[in-house]
């Protein structure tokens, strides 16, 4: 009987200390700003003693601290149960305490600078620069400003990050090069002057990290940092091009002379594949704020949005962002990809330069070629040829029985009969899995190609380099696909090569992708506060991701073409960086009315 008991007693410990760890979740505190008369040691000290007062002992308060942000942000963030939460939440000189959620962000030029007259314009008539070339001209590239970018990373090797004949890096730069696997102090230069990592938030939730998922480095295995950090400032490289030789050109970013600081803060979702999006925590993020605002950037590019409104006091960019405007600091952020529905737009703080999306004059055209004569337009930058007419389905009509329930037609996951569709064209509605995973399917049952319905109506289209030949219609125009498979004896159809167009005069449009005020926080204040490039953007890419960051896709390209608010938003960060340039005495606002305020509908014009 008394073995009994001790057994009983053991397993009731053991249920309180499992009940305790499951409470256990990282919280941010946020105290508000440095006073500056404390060292960095006292700062944690202090840190510690919030902790402390809320556990058992000042060892425990020590193993609980995720970070302590000590330079420019007051705050620290730790394991905390609900209750302790609660507790440090009640002290006066708190002002907010907040949950870390997982997945709360997601990531939201050849061309693209051409169409904004930035790099190449009409000269005024009289052997001089007209006023969009002015701007580059009397900013120097942006020689000397610094831009951070909090992303994915870096591909440091790309043409896009050269140093050759930049100048030595600018005094007042106080930040470092912080090495990891696959990246050391060598790979930052002139061009790309410091770079960071921020890992603690997202092992504190998912454990270490897995290394064959990502870099335990400030190196980009995503894609997405590489692609922003060289639309802000990447150096001239002629002969660019994504796969298939599209969009070929002289690729640079908006400001090519600029110096960059590489702030990692988003990673791989344990298994997940890379198409589904990286992950990134508030944590980190204001970890990385902190470093930044200290190390002395002059405009912040962050292409991250957080997927629901909160409070400013409880939104890790808002927070960052305010203290870095307050320094005069620039911070530009996306507005989201959820429109086009009504009040999705997000990084809606009034401090924050919230950047929606649009279009540029380039379309690469790719029709469908019906059996009947009928041409329907279509876009894609897949390069494959098909050289002949082929069988023409609908998937709804080419279904394994059982796998599709009340959704029918999307081409998902293990739908489609290989006996139905083997050798020829696939009609795939939009919808459930990403545009690219349909392409597989279809390759995978032995389709010959496919037709894709553009997922939102308007007249913007976001290309691909799908797995097999492929086009995109616009939604209005399947239903024309359609009706000529449902009517027809024998469908037939073919998709035209690629053939890219520029000066399209339809632009600049909204890209329909973009999210939309009205604000959800605060009606009274205006977001998004302006657009930029967003549809179709080439950019430099890591080579070690693939163009459709699908897992069985192994091809490899140095520049890729991708759409989103993450694309627009550093094109505006290049923008404020050339005003900083020529204006180095304006406060952020300024830069950031000038921005809203005397805009063209090409450009800017200071």
């Amino acid at each position: 009987m008394k073995g009994d008991s001790l057994l009983v007693l053991l397993l009731l410990v053991l249920l309180h200390l499992s009940n305790s760890l499951a409470q256990r979740q990282v919280y941010i505190v946020y105290v508000g700003e440095h006073s500056g008369d404390k060292t960095l040691r006292e700062v944690e000290d202090l840190h510690h003693s919030y902790l402390h007062s809320v556990k058992g002992s000042i060892e425990e308060a020590r193993a609980s601290l995720v970070y302590s942000y000590k330079h420019i942000i007051n705050g620290f963030s730790a394991f905390l149960t609900p209750d302790e939460a609660t507790k440090i939440s009640e002290m006066e000189e708190v002002v907010s305490v907040f949950r870390s959620r997982p997945r709360r962000y997601g990531l939201q030029t050849t061309r693209s600078w051409d169409f904004v007259n930035l790099l190449e314009g009409e000269n005024d008539g009289k052997g001089g620069l007209n006023q969009e070339e002015e701007l580059l001209h009397k900013a120097n590239g942006g020689k000397d400003v610094i831009v951070g970018l909090l992303d994915t990373g870096v591909w440091p090797e790309s043409e896009s990050f050269s140093d050759e004949g930049m100048e030595p890096v600018p005094s007042s730069w106080n930040g470092t090069c912080q090495e990891g696997p696959a990246f050391n102090f060598s790979h930052c230069n002139r061009k790309l002057i410091g770079a960071r990592y921020y890992l603690k938030g997202y092992e504190a939730y998912y454990g270490p990290l897995n290394e064959t998922d990502d870099y335990r480095s400030p190196r980009d295995k995503d894609g997405h940092g590489t692609h922003t950090a060289s639309t802000v400032g990447g150096r001239t490289v002629a002969n660019a091009s994504a796969l298939g030789g599209f969009a070929k050109g002289t690729a640079s970013g908006g400001a090519p002379s600029v110096r960059l600081a590489i702030y990692k803060v988003c990673w791989a979702v344990p298994r997940n594949a890379k198409n589904g999006g990286d992950t990134c925590f508030d944590e980190d993020i204001l970890a990385a704020f902190d470093d930044a605002i200290a190390d002395g950037v002059h405009v912040l590019s962050i292409s991250l949005v957080p997927f629901d409104l909160s409070p400013y006091t409880s939104d890790g960019i808002a927070i960052g962002a305010l203290h870095a405007v307050k320094r005069n600091i620039v911070v530009a952020c996306s507005a989201g990809n959820e429109g086009p529905t009504p009040s999705t737009v997000r990084n809606v703080a009034p401090w924050i330069l919230t950047v929606g999306a649009s279009s540029i004059d380039r379309v690469f055209s790719s029709p469908v070629v019906l059996g009947n004569g009928i041409q329907v337009q279509g876009q894609t930058v897949t390069p494959f040829k098909l050289e002949k007419m082929y069988p023409l389905v609908y998937a709804g009509d080419v279904e394994v029985p059982g796998t599709t329930a009340n959704i029918t037609g999307l081409c998902l996951n293990g739908t489609l009969s290989p006996e139905l569709v083997k050798g020829k064209i696939v009609l795939c509605y939009s919808g459930y899995s990403y545009n690219v995973e349909k392409g597989v399917e279809v390759k995978r049952a032995g389709g010959a190609g496919f037709i894709l319905q553009n997922p939102l109506s308007g007249i913007g289209i976001s290309v691909e380099a799908h797995v097999l030949p492929a086009t995109v219609v616009f939604s209005n125009d399947s239903a024309t696909i359609l009706n000529y498979i449902r009517n027809a004896t024998n469908p037939m159809a073919t998709i035209v090569p690629v053939k890219t167009v520029v000066d399209n005069n339809v632009a600049p449009f909204m890209a329909p992708f973009s999210s939309t005020g009205p604000n959800g926080l605060d009606p009274n204040i205006l977001k998004p506060d302006i657009t930029a490039p967003g549809l179709n953007i080439l950019a430099a890419w890591s080579e070690a991701s693939s163009p459709t960051q699908l897992p069985n896709d192994r091809r490899v390209v140095k520049y890729n073409i991708i759409s989103g608010t993450s694309m627009s938003c550093p094109h505006v960060a290049a923008a404020a960086a050339l005003v900083r340039a020529i204006h180095p005495g304006w406060s952020s606002a300024a830069v950031r009315s000038a921005l809203m305020t005397t805009g063209t509908r090409r450009l800017f014009h200071v």
